[in-house]
């Protein structure tokens, strides 16, 4: 039934003589959207698109106000969340640190009379309101958590934070400040004093009005951490309505693949696998806090998005009204700007270098103090004092133009400071460091033998902690920084480890791990029916013909399309399936048909040819023994695979959100996910293929004639196609068993990667290597991921290192 605002509405636009049509292309929303909320249909009319239309009406204030009435008492909520800010104080203001509503277009800023909303009282809280407020609570307290550990595991505040500040940026980086400030049109100012300190950031943004602010800074210059910062103090003063800060690398996005805010519900999802589960209104828990504006996107490393996509990656931010906080270095940034335009209403910072001041407080403070004389003395006193008292020597000029930066100095200190035996009065060598540029590159160089040098350290769960050769770590390492090249992505996902090699190799290695899993399988149990010269034949029958077939579906479901299985989060559920459930077990359950009669035929093919052989029959008996047995295998299989396929399908639900996940314990999850669908599948399959051979082989014979087969052809024939069809199933199309195929088999087996490859990378991690990013992890800075990267494709190696003897 039409509400008030549906009249309303419908009235103004017939008032101002335009046709829903019309009113949709000038207020810039969808003529669907319009008919509507003109009908009744979508009931609950965001604050955002109210204002569009009224501005689109070009209605006096008395109706604008009358219209943003009925929008709000249609909800049930007078202080319904924004789309732009996602919070209102009780008197309908915007709260400190969101923003009005911006502009859909470049120089037209809202009316500033728009900006408080006159509240309904009385009236109780949306339902739906309250549960997205609850899982936003759940999400930031998930946030804050990771965040934090991954300061401590940096070292950010040992023994303080290195300083990091900023001032403006270059007026042509930056929008107008109307704009910016959100001023109605014909309305002018200047711009905001922008300038700050790292502990400083949040204040810094709530004094943007439009909540948009773009931070760039030269490679190493404290972005990053400046993001984290930003994330952790601005959730320590959040209000519980607030929008959530949240971190995504932006360097994973392909805008022209997907719109900006599907790809912020795909990452939350991915980080959070509890926010895939659907919220009241339908929609997933992840896409409806990106919909309510309850996500405040912190997006970190617009420079490491592909350089043929960062002009559609700044068309498309600027396409959203969403708040946001943007990183980059300046020349990227730039060259995207000069292509298309700046990004709408943002203001913009740049990242400044350190001092020689920085400096003289901070190195003193992670080394030792001198043993004996002096015991303010340090080993970074000669350095210091050349830096201060020779600024433009050599040496001088070289160490102070690469230590201007919280990378070089965390590396230096990383080298020097952390290694026992290291003095770094050797950086003033300039007989080994002829330029700047080699003194960081053998920083860098020198970052991962610093770090893996062995110590006596025990793992916080108890137990030494395993040494790594240098040299072996920096060559596993050169090549996971040269597979994430390869990818064009700075997210070391543990899935796709196989995705670097070639699309034929993939399925290759795929087909014959299967074969040989397959085949071995066939022979140890198949000895318990048959001899063993029996099953031999049978086994290398079976596997051949599994390894080809599930070869053949992983080429056309995941190689072909050069992509990899995505982890599934899921537990089992038996009710409450959805639309796309359903529609993925149709889908599932066509392709196990196909594939189960292709296999069930190709088996009996061959197994009814080998029998006409060895029995001599004749050729024209052989074939016949052939398709025969082609029918026998191919119509159980085939009615067998498809039902089960299609069950994988069905059972699934969301974990939990609460769940902390990381790289490790979604690997886990994802086995113990494996593992129980098997377990319900792999006893369905086989029950299946045997009965359904004991049905065929009755009906059969009445069409062909008579049939050796007996309940103990039935009870094998199950059992054994029980367990091989789960293992085909789970190595070649979950992402568990492509873990497994190429991170524990393959990979290590040619040396790219050590055996245990869990273990190395969570002790990269806690070596302060690598970082991690919600269910990913990530090389702690790009720079560090070019230079390993680069080492390894000069070494030419794909010979594994030497193991110690």
């Amino acid at each position: 039934m039409a509400s008030e605002f549906s009249a309303l509405l419908r009235r103004l636009r017939r008032d101002a003589g335009m046709t829903q049509e019309t009113l949709a292309e000038r207020a810039g929303v969808g003529v669907r959207t319009i008919r509507g909320l003109e009908t009744g249909e979508r009931a609950d009319p965001r604050v955002t698109t109210v204002r569009l239309l009224a501005d689109a009406l070009g209605l006096a204030p008395e109706d604008r106000e009358e219209l943003l009435a009925a929008a709000i008492s249609r909800t049930g909520n007078g202080n319904q969340p924004d789309e732009a800010t996602g919070h209102r104080q009780p008197d309908g203001s915007p709260g400190p640190g969101n923003r009005p509503d911006l502009p859909t277009g470049r120089g037209n800023p809202p009316d500033e009379s728009t900006a408080h909303v006159r509240p309904v009282t009385g009236q109780p809280g949306s339902a739906f309101q309250e549960a997205l407020a609850d899982v936003g609570e759940q999400l930031a307290q998930a946030v804050a958590a990771r965040w934090q550990r991954e300061e401590e595991h940096r070292q950010v505040h040992d023994p303080y934070p290195l300083p990091v500040r900023w001032q403006p940026a270059p007026e042509e980086l930056t929008d107008h400040w109307a704009n910016i400030r959100c001023l109605p049109a014909g309305v002018g100012d200047g711009p905001l004093d922008l300038s700050g300190r790292l502990d400083e950031i949040v204040g810094v943004y709530r004094r943007i009005p439009s909540g948009r602010l773009v931070v760039l800074g030269r490679p190493g210059s404290g972005k990053t951490v400046l993001a984290v910062r930003f994330v952790l103090d601005h959730l320590k003063s959040r209000a519980r309505t607030d929008a959530v800060p949240v971190i995504f690398s932006i360097g994973s996005w392909d805008p022209t693949a997907l719109t900006f805010r599907d790809w912020l519900t795909r990452q939350l999802t991915r980080d959070h696998p509890g926010l895939a589960a659907p919220g009241p209104a339908g929609a997933s828990l992840a896409a409806a806090l990106v919909e309510s504006g309850r996500v405040l996107p912190v997006l970190d490393g617009f420079d490491e998005i592909a350089g043929g996509l960062r002009r559609p990656a700044l068309e498309a931010l600027n396409a959203t009204t969403l708040p946001l906080v943007l990183t980059s270095r300046p020349s990227e940034y730039a060259a995207a700007v000069a292509e298309t335009d700046v990004l709408t209403s943002a203001a913009a910072v740049i990242l400044t270098d350190l001092t020689l001041g920085d400096l003289a407080d901070y190195l003193p403070r992670t080394t030792r103090k001198a043993r004996g004389g002096d015991p303010a003395r340090t080993a970074w006193d000669p350095v210091l004092s050349e830096l201060r008292e020779r600024p433009h020597s050599r040496a001088g000029a070289d160490l102070a133009a690469v230590l201007t930066t919280p990378l070089m100095v965390t590396l230096a200190r990383a080298v020097y400071s952390d290694t026992p035996g290291h003095d770094p009065v050797s950086l003033l060598d300039t007989g080994r460091f002829g330029s700047p540029a080699e003194l960081e590159e053998h920083l860098l160089d020198n970052f991962v033998a610093a770090v893996y040098r062995p110590r006596p350290e025990h793992r916080p769960g108890g137990g030494a902690r395993r040494d790594v050769e240098p040299e072996r770590a920096r060559y596993w390492l050169g090549y996971l920084a040269h597979h994430l090249d390869r990818l064009d992505t700075p997210n070391l996902e543990w899935w796709r480890l196989g995705s670097g090699l070639r699309r034929s190799t993939r399925t290759l290695v795929t087909a014959l791990v299967i074969c040989l899993v397959i085949g071995l399988v066939d022979c140890l149990v198949g000895t318990l029916f048959d001899t063993l010269e029996f099953q031999l034949p049978d086994g290398l029958v079976v596997g051949t013909i599994g390894g080809f077939m599930f070869g053949i579906l992983h080429w056309f479901m995941v190689a072909a399309r050069d992509t990899a299985v995505a982890p599934s989060g899921v537990r089992m559920k038996m009710s409450g399936r959805d639309g796309k459930a359903a529609r993925r077990a149709a889908s599932q359950l066509v392709i196990g048909l196909l594939a189960g009669l292709v296999f069930g035929f190709g088996y009996g093919f061959i197994r009814g040819i080998h029998d006409g052989i060895v029995f001599g029959v004749g050729p024209a008996m052989t074939l016949r023994a052939g398709l025969y047995d082609g029918m026998i295998y191919g119509l159980p299989f085939s009615l067998a695979a498809g039902p089960t396929f299609g069950l994988l399908g069905l059972l699934q639900t969301p974990l939990d959100i609460r769940s902390a996940i990381s790289p490790a314990s979604l690997l886990r999850t994802n086995c113990r996910t494996v593992t129980a669908q098997l377990l319900v599948w792999a006893p369905t399959f086989g029950l299946l293929v045997g009965v359904g051979a004991g049905v065929v082989v009755r009906v059969l014979p009445a069409l062909l004639g008579p049939i050796a087969w007996n309940t103990a052809s039935s009870l094998k024939l199950g059992l054994i196609s029980g367990l091989c069809g789960v293992l085909g199933y789970s190595l070649s199309l979950t992402a568990w068993g492509q873990w497994v195929v190429f991170s524990r088999i393959w990979l290590p087996l040619t040396g790219r990667l050590p055996w245990s490859v869990v273990g190395f990378l969570e002790d990269a991690y806690e070596r302060g290597v690598l970082r991690q990013a919600g269910a990913v992890y990530q090389f702690r800075h790009a720079r560090l991921q070019d230079h390993l990267a680069r080492t390894y494709r000069a070494r030419h190696a794909p010979r594994r290192p030497e193991r110690r003897t």
